[in-house]
């Protein structure tokens, strides 16, 4: 027999007290006594446990009466540890903030997907709609972001069945991908855990699906309601034998509640699998068909005219299919081999309508030209259009697969849990746009200009990626109480890139080819090591230090020459270059239950610096370039209660990000009242990252008295934050800038607080009714947003004249109150 594995929950993390220390030391007086106290008591443990513990056992754990098919089971108390499947370790031995959740509680939350719920019941997380898309949030955790779009900084690494899906052009992560009737477990772990990867800069998001052996029974859920939302799910799942099988699917279709903002969502996901006693294989599919609407920002004065109203149209059309071949092998009863082969292929067809940033700019300096006639030459045409469009097509397939060896033998006759584990990745990405000039409709769709000129195809590229990696985490036990753990990784990335693209920023070298080559490769070994003191159930301390690392994407490598700016992502150069991100952390915790066991809470502090960060520099609206400018800190605290009552189930979270820039650097920002005659701004160390919200607490409450009924209510609440272009804070509403321009906006989005209800009635054994209604007293608050220039009236006629723009902010509206409801019926 076999001892339990468990390819369920989070990741660990990793630490070491002493440059940990002296970091958090800086943070405040408070981190300081927590630290002092943390080595008294680390120190008065060992003493403990000396003086009280028996020695560690010499027997190997005790056997599984089927460890195999343990690893199917949701184990919220069992960590895993590693990307792959393994036996995990005790939470009282991760040396980490770990938060999980099952498939229950998101249905209970009724959230409309996976990013949803963080937003709304993970302590530390905000989300954000850049994108102006409920499926396309940015998810932000302690500062770092996991973001569906181009450019954005991604500091969160997310996995599914141990297969990371930040996607291999710009480290993207689209939730629209993920059904979330699919996931049986979410877990988020804090800090830059070298073992998880890229991008794990702030923290590892871990998924795991169903199985027909958890999930057993036939179900469907039908919902609709307010902006013509019409959703069915339908899943079903069982054993046969050995085998089991789970299936199930998710068709989604809204309107909207602004203008041009319906979303279609179609997905799919199939696992099937065998086991014994010794063995565990599991083929899975997931297949994705999504069209989203996203209309981005919109200037405030628009807004405050009808909130409705939206700048341009945006359109994402995303073809997702992922394969996924995950087995795990007991060799001996302390050695599990575990492994994965996967293919994962999305192709993306985009449609970005803006207003041209050549419209009759001053960069140009020909010989006059007549805008009333037939465009004669591609500069006349992108001088006297005002609107612009651009298409593109993206197709990014990637091949990999992964390999872990678990061995839980005993080390100097102490408990151990050691893990191996190499990883491979090859991507291959081909990307082409296509750029049209026309007039812009009253919706602001672009009429399409007729012209021999018109739809050149602007930028041609093929790139690749191959990710190679090997990791160690090692956790010892030295007595019941203490837990030491290390681990170190090393990773190897090789990016390359052909094709060429065209300089479409009118000007000197307009219309120029820019060949395109690159060949780049990062390494890197990153450490990690951390300790859990725990004093039987009633708390555990924890600290840790860790190094984690990210490599500039292709996307990155392609436009970081200031000399050639590039639209996102419609034009690239061969470029130097750029350094990779690396990011240390170092974070101290305790965690523990009240008397009683009602209750559990949680404290926790955190410092990250991040070294040599990537930020897209804009030179205008909608171009720019890829510069490291430096480096960031993220430092806060995090602090946590719940606990049960009766039938009610309460939680409290309070979470403070201090985000800041630790480098000066100068960015391109004109719509700035503190914006030189150039249109740049300075932006100084202590400066704040924008978007990030200082403070945020929740409330959650569920109230079920009985098995028939259920009444649940959230409240979030979050502080104001700059806007993207006021990176330096200097923004004033009703200044002029030093180049003359009245400035109209303030720079900075406003704080909220919103709350939602939910609701569930059982009609009888097999069906139950359910409602959510959002955003319960119709608040009207923004999410994200960035400084600009509005080409439009408030009721949203354009301006022909470029002088008369005004500089405002523009902001990407939450939506209003609204109330959907739906059935369910599971059949056993």
């Amino acid at each position: 027999m076999y001892p339990m594995p468990d390819r369920s929950l989070s990741r660990p993390r990793a630490v070491v007290p002493a440059r940990a220390m002296r970091a958090l030391i800086v943070c405040t007086p408070i981190v300081g006594m927590l630290i002092v106290g943390t080595l008294i008591v680390w120190a008065l443990g060992v003493c403990a446990a000396r003086a009280a513990d028996p020695p560690a056992s010499t027997q190997a754990p005790a056997p599984a009466a089927n460890p195999a098919t343990a690893q199917e089971l949701p184990q919220v108390v069992v960590i895993a540890n590693a990307p792959l499947s393994g036996l995990g370790l005790p939470a009282n031995e991760i040396p980490a903030n770990v938060q999980t959740v099952d498939s229950g509680q998101m249905q209970r939350q009724q959230s409309l997907d996976l990013a949803d719920y963080l937003n709304a019941g993970f302590s530390g997380v905000s989300a954000s709609g850049s994108a102006a898309n409920p499926f396309q949030m940015d998810v932000n955790y302690r500062g770092f972001t996991a973001s569906p779009l181009l450019g954005t900084p991604e500091g969160l690494s997310v996995y599914v069945d141990g297969v990371r899906v930040n996607e291999s052009f710009g480290d993207t992560v689209n939730w629209d991908l993920i059904p979330q009737a699919a996931i049986s477990t979410v877990t988020l772990m804090s800090g830059s855990n070298p073992v998880f990867g890229l991008n794990t800069l702030g923290g590892a998001l871990l998924l795991r699906t169903k199985s027909g052996h958890d999930n057993p029974g036939t179900g469907f859920e039908a919902t609709g309601g307010s902006f013509g939302r019409r959703s069915f799910e339908g899943e079903t799942g069982g054993e046969l034998g050995n085998f089991d099988y789970f299936l199930t699917a998710t068709l989604f279709d809204e309107s909207g509640w602004r203008d041009l903002s319906a979303s279609r969502v179609r997905q799919g996901f199939g696992k099937a699998g065998w086991q014994n006693e010794r063995t565990d294989i599991d083929l899975s599919y997931s297949y994705a068909d999504t069209r989203l609407h996203g209309n981005g920002a919109t200037p405030q004065s628009m807004l405050e005219y009808r909130r409705q109203a939206s700048y341009t149209p945006d359109l994402t059309a995303n073809l997702l299919n992922f394969v996924n071949l995950a087995g795990s092998q007991f060799l001996t009863g302390t050695l599990l081999l575990s492994g994965n082969v996967y293919y994962r292929r999305l192709t993306t067809n985009s449609s970005n309508t803006n207003v041209n940033d050549g419209y009759l700019s001053d960069n140009y300096s020909g010989p006059p030209l007549d805008c009333s006639a037939s465009p004669g030459s591609v500069t006349a045409l992108d001088y006297c259009a005002p609107g612009q469009n651009a298409t593109g097509r993206l197709t990014q397939s990637t091949t990999g697969a992964g390999v872990q060896l678990t061995d839980s033998r005993q080390l100097f006759g102490l408990p151990n849990q050691a893990i191996v584990g190499g990883d491979f990745s090859h991507s291959t990405n081909t990307f082409a746009q296509a750029q049209q000039f026309g007039t812009l409709a009253a919706d602001r769709t672009l009429i399409y200009a007729a012209s021999a000129f018109n739809d050149p195809t602007v930028i041609s590229l093929s790139g690749g990626s191959r990710t190679y990696g090997a990791y160690l985490t090692d956790t010892l036990s030295t007595s019941k109480r203490l837990h030491f753990t290390v681990a170190v990784r090393y990773g190897r990335n090789a990016e390359t890139l052909a094709g060429y693209s065209l300089n479409t920023v009118l000007g000197p070298g307009f219309g120029q080819s820019n060949p395109l080559a690159g060949d780049h490769t990062f390494s890197r070994l990153n450490p990690a090591v951390g300790f859990t003191l725990t004093s039987g159930e009633a708390w555990t301390l924890y600290a840790n230090y860790n190094e984690a690392s990210r490599a500039p994407t292709v996307i990155e490598l392609g436009c970081s020459n200031p000399a050639v700016p590039c639209g996102l992502p419609n034009a690239f150069a061969g470029d130097p270059n750029l350094a990779q991100v690396v990011a240390r952390t170092e974070e101290l915790g305790i965690r523990g239950t009240l008397p009683g066991g009602q209750a559990l809470w949680s404290a926790d502090v955190f410092h990250t610096i991040n070294r040599d960060d990537i930020q897209f520099v804009a030179t205008a609206t909608n171009a720019g370039y890829f510069a490291n400018f430096g480096g960031t800190r993220r430092q806060g605290l995090d602090l946590a209660l719940g606990g049960r009552a009766g039938g009610l189930e309460w939680r409290m979270t309070y979470s403070l990000v201090a985000a800041t820039f630790r480098s000066a650097f100068e960015l391109s920002s004109p719509s700035n009242s503190s914006a030189d005659a150039a249109g740049n701004i300075l932006v100084r160390a202590g400066d704040r990252i924008p978007l990030i919200p200082r403070n945020s607490a929740r409330l959650l409450l569920d109230y079920a008295p009985g098995e028939h009924w259920s009444l649940g209510a959230s409240a979030l609440a979050v502080s104001g934050s700059y806007l993207r272009g006021n990176e330096n804070g200097l923004n004033r509403a009703g200044a002029t800038s030093a180049g003359g321009a009245y400035i109209a906006g303030s720079g900075w989005i406003a704080g909220y607080a919103v709350v939602d209800l939910h609701a569930s009635l059982r009609l009888g054994k097999h069906a139950e009714i359910f409602a959510r209604l959002v955003n319960l007293f119709d608040r009207e608050y923004s999410t994200a947003g960035f400084l600009t220039r509005n080409a439009f009236t408030a009721r949203g006629s354009f301006i022909p004249a470029p002088a008369n723009w005004t500089n405002e902010n523009a902001l990407s509206p939450a939506q209003p109150r609204a109330l959907w409801a739906g059935v369910r019926i599971r059949l056993k």
